[in-house]
């Protein structure tokens, strides 16, 4: 059975990667005890804290920590009408985070997500396995049977294209989790018992041209290459679904980091999910889009952006227009969501008024 490492266990001192360059979000209801046992591999970064719900209610930080937070007072005061874009009662506030942060990388992690050991037992550094995931090429193009041809103790396999060894830049880490596994509902409901206690050491870049379910819980991505991509949509209080923010972004993502020539990495590290939500709660949030997925999915397989959308942004606002153009008759919301999906481009706009940065390279 997989189990957490001890805050004892995660005591050595971590070389902080990037320190300068990486902001830690956390999206949170709670008082954030859990950052007592990441404390070894997080303290010498800077944490924005998305408070959801009670903006009145105090989150107690533990003492050490650089940190900023802002709750639904404050992002009203920031964007002003624009913050209709941001999701309230729902983890899905996690994107406020990345509009404001400054920095190149972002990791993102829930308070429910604790350090995991590796099979030897020692405690496994998530936070410096994604730094080297991003600064590592990602080879969408052809598949390396090695996995990630970049990892110490690998290379590119006989038969490879040597034209294609360079790789492109990696936009987005995806990482995985011990114990409770990130299923939906339904898989809940038949396998209560299940628990993931398989580590596999890998690391893969997800096919050009292949899609695939993003879990916010244990992500890391390049401000500077993907950022105004990852809106994680309307969802919590006032819409009809819950628990698609990260999916939402991870398919619009993938496709867009697909037409600019970019790559997503998933596999290691792993975290420990330390509890399992609420079955017929998460069965309420999601039934609307377990249904609706069906058409969504293969909107985004066959979703084809022009040529002179060169950034990021430019990529959003057509997937906008097609979203409104083609998912509408599938529900209103989808309009609604078309509509927020332009507001958060301009409110990412004005709080980043810088130029567009070079992408990768398409093939």
């Amino acid at each position: 059975m997989a189990e957490p490492a001890i805050a004892t266990q995660a005591a050595a001192p971590a070389v902080a990667l990037l320190k300068d360059e990486l902001d830690i979000v956390i999206p949170t209801i709670r008082n954030l005890d859990f950052l007592e046992m990441w404390r070894p591999f997080f303290q010498p970064y800077h944490l924005i804290i998305v408070q959801d719900g009670d903006p009145s209610k105090t989150i107690k930080v533990p003492e050490g920590f650089d940190y900023e937070l802002y709750n639904r007072n404050d992002i009203n005061r920031i964007l002003g009408p624009k913050a209709s874009c941001i999701s309230f009662k729902d983890s899905a506030c996690r994107c406020f985070g990345y509009m404001v942060s400054k920095k190149k990388y972002i990791f993102t992690i829930d308070d429910d997500c604790f350090v995991a050991k590796d099979p030897s037992g020692k405690a496994i550094n998530a936070l410096e396995q994604h730094i080297k995931n991003l600064l590592s090429p990602s080879t969408p193009f052809f598949f390396n049977t090695l996995y990630d041809p970049f990892r110490e103790g690998a290379d590119f396999v006989r038969g490879y294209p040597f034209s294609l060894r360079e790789g492109v830049p990696t936009a987005a880490s995806h990482g995985l989790w011990l114990n409770i596994p990130d299923y939906d509902a339904p898989t809940q409901l038949v396998k209560p018992l299940e628990r993931n206690t398989r580590y596999v050491d890998a690391v893969l870049t997800i096919p050009k041209g292949t899609l695939f379910p993003m879990c916010g819980m244990n992500l890391a991505f390049n401000r500077e290459l993907i950022g105004p991509a990852m809106y994680f949509g309307l969802m919590g209080d006032g819409q009809p679904i819950g628990r698609y923010d990260d999916m939402w972004a991870g398919w619009c993502t993938k496709v867009i980091c697909d037409h600019l020539g970019l790559g997503v990495k998933t596999g290691l590290p792993y975290i420990f999910h330390s509890k399992a939500s609420n079955p017929f709660v998460n069965l309420r949030k999601e039934y609307k889009g377990i249904y609706w997925q069906e058409e969504i999915i293969p909107f985004f397989q066959q979703a084809v952006l022009p040529k002179d959308c060169t950034t990021v942004q430019k990529c959003y606002i057509e997937l906008a227009k097609q979203v409104k153009e083609k998912l509408s008759k599938v529900d209103p919301y989808f309009d609604k969501l078309a509509d927020a999906m332009v507001t958060w481009i301009e409110a990412w706009d004005e709080l980043n008024p810088t130029g567009p940065v070079p992408n990768g390279k398409a093939a």
